[in-house]
């Protein structure tokens, strides 16, 4: 006889009204010059076609804004990020980590750039408790698959969940559980997209391993999705759909991927899409209650001192805070907490430039019909529909 796990009933009851509350952010680029500042960095050796030593980032970035302390603390690079993290206690924390964490050597060849963190540098994650790990990125097998095998052991040893790529198909589609006992179970799905600079020869498939990467953004590829979540969901979870995509800069939403994120929320039981790829934020959507992040900007880089698209601001970047409903999966509010990278550190961005993110969320996301206001304490608050007004 078949158990409750195995029917999609819930094993325990779920409370009434239960709101979530996650952590989102953008791309996490633990690897390279982060690598070289922390206690345990990889030999520091590239094959970039300009730069030959990861070195040399920490260098620029000194250079641009000051120095920067070597064999830095673990928690040195989130910074005021893990003040919000105690203030905000999220219930789950969700990053696109994008970098091999590996000692390997066999460098992908033809591949310009190779991100790679020592995993011995691990407690960089734990530092900031992530619970999730998006890995469907074009950077996870920039070492090779025993990059890739040495990255998924490092994260299982740290305690640190993963999707979107491993050892085969079946693993790189599986989703990452999050239980919250007595209040259902948060899951995250990851996957990658060509558009996003993945190589199609990452693909994973049934006895090679590699990353969980959609050929198109079809019915076909919807009709996948949803029969993986069909598989998983049940009563009081709440699925996460953590996508990478589109290039590193530009507002533009193709329409693919707003017909796509639509799609998926319609048809195949996501409550919530956590877009990323860009390098700097992008506009917001809420679709039928749900919230679709089509570009949540970098978070952690070694892109300090790096000239070129200065008026995208890349160095400002936002922690996301959805309220999501785990009985409607329906969204109940966003919070956003501008940052600015600085000294390979988050810091909390001056209030000029907590304004100049508002502005940028009201302007693409007028479209969406959002905006954002502005709180006392320089928090972005999300609004739309009615709410959205002129977001001041």
């Amino acid at each position: 006889m078949e158990s409750p796990e195995q029917l999609g009933a819930p094993t325990e009851r779920i409370q009434p009204q239960a709101i979530f509350t996650l952590f989102l952010c953008g791309d996490c680029m633990t690897g390279r010059g982060i690598d070289q500042i922390l206690p345990h960095p990889v030999p520091p050796h590239l094959f970039e076609p300009y730069v030959r030593d990861a070195r040399r980032y920490v260098e620029l970035a000194e250079r641009h804004n000051g120095p920067i302390p070597r064999n830095a603390p673990f928690g040195y690079v989130w910074g005021d990020a893990l003040v919000e993290l105690r203030l905000r206690a999220p219930d789950v924390r969700i990053v696109n980590l994008e970098t091999a964490v590996t000692t390997s050597e066999e460098h992908w060849p033809g591949k310009g750039i190779h991100y790679r963190m020592h995993p011995a540098n691990a407690p960089v994650l734990t530092a900031a408790a992530l619970d999730v790990c998006a890995l469907a990125n074009n950077h996870v097998l920039d070492w090779g698959y025993p990059g890739l095998a040495e990255t998924v052991e490092t994260l299982r040893h740290a305690g640190v969940r993963w999707a979107g790529a491993g050892r085969d198909l079946a693993a790189a589609e599986a989703p990452a559980f999050v239980e919250l006992p007595g209040r259902g179970r948060v899951l995250v799905f990851s996957f990658g997209t060509e558009s996003s600079g993945i190589p199609d020869e990452w693909t994973a498939a049934p006895g090679r391993a590699g990353v969980n990467l959609l050929q198109d953004l079809s019915g076909r590829a919807v009709t996948r999705i949803g029969r993986m979540v069909r598989t998983v969901k049940r009563q009081g979870d709440i699925v996460v759909a953590s996508i990478h995509w589109g290039g590193n800069w530009g507002y533009s939403v193709p329409d693919a991927h707003r017909e796509f994120a639509r799609r998926l929320i319609d048809e195949a039981g996501v409550d919530l899409i956590h877009g990323h790829s860009s390098h700097h934020v992008m506009g917001i959507e809420v679709y039928r209650e749900k919230l679709v992040l089509y570009g949540c900007g970098d978070f952690i880089t070694d892109y300090e001192g790096i000239e070129g698209y200065e008026e995208f601001r890349g160095e400002l970047r936002l922690m996301y805070f959805p309220r999501v409903d785990a009985l409607t999966g329906r969204l109940a509010g966003v919070e956003m907490v501008p940052m600015e990278m600085r000294n390979f550190r988050v810091n909390r961005a001056a209030p000029r430039d907590a304004l100049w993110l508002r502005d940028l969320l009201n302007r693409e996301g007028k479209r969406f019909g959002t905006g954002a206001e502005l709180s006392g304490d320089s928090t972005l608050v999300l609004r739309w529909g009615k709410q959205a007004g002129n977001g001041r």
